[in-house]
This record gives C-alpha cells, structure tokens and sequence, in this order.
C-alpha cells in the first residue's frame, strides 16, 4: 500500500538501504532496483539519478567502493575518511622508511621533486591510514596513480580494437593499435590488462 510521504529524500532511502545490508559487497542494480521501487512506492514519484547519489555517498565516505558498481557499508568505517589520513607521524615515519625517495622512480628533494606520502589502497576502496598501507611517491607518479584507472578503459577499447583489425586483415589498423599499445607497455602502464600480439 503506497504510504503519503513526499518528503522523503532520496539519499535517507538509500542510507536505509545500506544500513539493512551492512557488511555485504552490494551491486549497483540491486541497491537501484531497491530505491526506484521503494520510493515509487512509497511516494509516487520517480526517484532521479539514484546513481549520483550512490556516488556521491561513497564520495562523503559513509560507503566503500569495493570496485566498479559495487559498494559496501561497514558501521565500523562509515564517517571516518578523517581517520584515513596519515598523521605528521604516520607521514615521517613512511618517509624514512622509504629513504625519502619515490618508491617508483627514487628521485627525492635532493633532485627538486615534491613527495607525497600515496595510500598503497586507495581511501575510497577501503585503504586505511597505516604506514603498511603508505607509500613515498613523486608529485608526478602519485598524480599518474591517481589517473591510470581512467587509462583501463581505453587500453581495453585499443584491445578490442586491435582484435578487430586483426580479424579484418586490416594492417594500418593493426600496426596504430599495436603502437598504442606498445607505449601502454613501455610506460609499464595497465600491465594487468593483457594483449596478445
């Protein structure tokens, strides 16, 4: 029986959601299925955009995203994003450890470079402030970390691409994806993503 309350906003809906199904890896049809047919029925309106706010509640820290379309929520961690930063003590300690050197190409402040101190684990995946968890890296390579998940999606669209060429005997496509994708491989970028040549 649909309940008269057209002050329901859409984000308590889906905190109530997630409060029922705490602790659970949740993908995202599932919580959307949930929200759109509860909220319809609960208000008849048309919940909008559930994704944004699926999102934007990860982005304020109350879920994990466990990977792409799947979110958790864990009571023990909701809220705490300020818990996930290193302290001054954590960060000298990460420092030293890794010889104020970047993990990545070992250039430090003696060669002019800014260090930041990157968690190995992402906040937003979960990754706590612990020094296991730290690492030193360079301005530089801590803003390619940052960017390189955005570079699976094309890596795998040049794949798919190269396949195609391949299939079609269609040489000046197949040398252009093979280039692109030779430089992935160069830059030891996305090696987790294979090709085969």
């Amino acid at each position: 029986m649909k309940k008269d309350n057209n002050n329901l906003v859409q984000k308590d809906l889906l905190v109530e959601f997630f409060k029922k199904n705490p602790n659970r890896d949740i993908k995202h049809p599932e919580v959307v299925d949930w929200v759109v047919a509860t909220y319809k029925e609960r208000t008849g309106k048309v919940f909008r955009d559930p994704d944004r706010a699926i999102r934007q509640l990860a982005q304020s820290g109350f879920l994990i995203k466990i990977s792409k379309g799947i979110y958790k929520y864990d009571p023990d961690k909701s809220y705490k994003r300020d818990l996930e930063d290193f302290t001054a003590k954590q960060k000298e300690a990460i420092l030293k450890r890794d010889g104020y050197k970047c993990v990545v190409c070992g250039r430090g402040k003696k060669d002019g470079v800014e260090l930041h101190i990157d968690h190995i684990k992402p906040k937003d995946f979960g990754g706590e402030a612990t020094i296991e968890n730290g690492q030193t890296l360079c301005a530089q390579h801590n803003f390619m970390k940052k960017n390189l998940k955005q570079t699976e999606t094309g890596k795998k669209m040049f794949i798919r691409l190269y396949e195609l060429a391949k299939s079609e005997n269609n040489k000046e496509l197949i040398k252009f994806c093979s280039d692109v994708l030779n430089t992935y491989e160069k830059h030891n970028i996305n090696g987790h993503i294979v090709w085969k040549k």
